[in-house]
């Protein structure tokens, strides 16, 4: 795209939203059935829970190097070469039958997905200007969620078919067609973004501290209640002795409805700020996880994945909105490699303190503590929004 050119959303559909689509299916396949994988393997729910949580483990510790990968590479290859190392990570999961390959695939996946998603993230918050980037990002955040609605429903219908383990093929197929994409797609308009380079992510994330601590905080609150969904469902399932692909049928049900909500959500905060999506996210995503402890059949699941599903969908791609406005011009990846390190940091550590929970607790009680999390989410994103809109 050049820039003389109007910008258009529909700009974005080959080199961004066909290959995340597709990557987000993979790991949308993939994440629901890591617990059921590691319950066959003769894993308690504890476990499988922090077994599950490996995946955002590995996003985490792939935040610091990816921002130099992405520099040195560029937007595009790294897209490619994660997409591909991904889909050889949940091979290994496939082929090696053990606790191990499944904690170790599940690792590699997570920071396949970091590096991933730093470069789509850093291209649109470059390229997008500000009057179409909250209806740009939620698309993209609609991608996610699309995946997270195909990725169940294609493992649905393969458990049903086949077996659990079939789903593993399903992911990695999706993960080297995102690569495919990408490498075809090479004169549809994509141009790598390589900043010079700043002083540095810690410098960078020193200096923008008070923006790490307030927003970050709140979009690290909202990041991390939406891994306990991602994971507790599925946990919650297997506590109730739902099939599994019952469970996943659900999900992919639930996707569809988050899924469907996404380019409104965009549309809100262009219109209404971002504000108006992220307070009523948080607040509705803690009220449900407060009346987990009511499912106790097939029909309750369903309530309560749909009623997370909306909650979800309504601040679709806020968290992504938020790092874009924040980014200093001079120091975008930098910032954003931060700034994601602390949502990944809030995601990586939900799944362990859901398991430590959930010990003491129990699962309901452990949904709960992070559904009151979410209320005071709520507030932080109330109280500091506003200050950086009027920037």
């Amino acid at each position: 795209m050049t820039k003389a050119a109007p910008f258009r959303i529909a700009d974005l559909v080959l080199p961004v939203f066909v290959p995340s689509l597709l990557f987000a299916t993979g790991e949308g396949a993939f994440i629901p059935i890591i617990p059921a994988l590691a319950s066959q393997l003769g894993a308690s729910i504890p476990t499988a829970g922090l077994l599950a949580g490996l995946f955002m483990l590995g996003t985490l510790l792939a935040d610091l190097p990816a921002a130099q990968l992405v520099f040195r590479l560029g937007e595009r290859k790294s897209m490619i070469a994660t997409a591909i190392a991904a889909s050889a990570a949940i091979s290994l999961a496939y082929f090696v039958n053990s606790l191990f390959a499944l904690g170790a695939a599940t690792l590699i996946a997570g920071a396949c997905a970091s590096v991933f998603g730093l470069a789509r993230h850093g291209y649109m918050a470059h390229n997008v200007p500000i009057s179409h980037r909250a209806r740009s990002l939620s698309t993209l955040g609609g991608m996610f969620r699309g995946g997270g609605f195909l990725g169940p429903a294609l493992a649905s219908v393969v458990i049903w078919t086949f077996n659990l383990r079939s789903v593993l093929v399903v992911a990695v197929i999706f993960c080297l067609l995102s690569a495919v994409v990408l490498i075809v797609m090479r004169g549809a308009g994509f141009e790598d973004d390589k900043p010079a380079p700043s002083v540095g992510v810690w410098g960078v994330a020193k200096a923008e501290r008070h923006k790490l601590l307030t927003l970050g905080s709140a979009s690290a609150i909202l990041a991390a209640v939406r891994t306990v969904r991602s994971i507790g469902l599925p946990l919650w399932a297997l506590s109730i002795h739902l099939h599994p692909g019952t469970t996943t049928l659900f999900i992919a049900i639930a996707g569809g409805l988050d899924f469907a909500l996404f380019y409104t959500s965009g549309q809100v905060m262009d219109r209404f700020g971002r504000r108006a999506a992220a307070v009523p996210t948080l607040i509705a995503s803690g009220l449900v996880n407060l009346l987990v402890f009511t499912a106790h059949d097939a029909t309750g699941f369903l309530l309560i994945c749909l009623g997370l599903a909306l909650a979800n969908g309504i601040g679709s791609g806020v968290i992504m909105v938020i790092g874009a406005d924040l980014a200093p011009v001079h120091a975008r990846n930098e910032f954003l490699a931060s700034y994601r390190m602390v949502i990944d940091a809030a995601q990586a550590g939900a799944g362990p303190v859901l398991s430590l929970l959930t010990v003491v607790v129990g699962l309901a009680g452990a949904m709960s503590g992070f559904g009151l999390l979410a209320f005071f989410g709520g507030w932080l994103m109330y109280r500091y929004i506003p200050r950086f809109e009027r920037q």
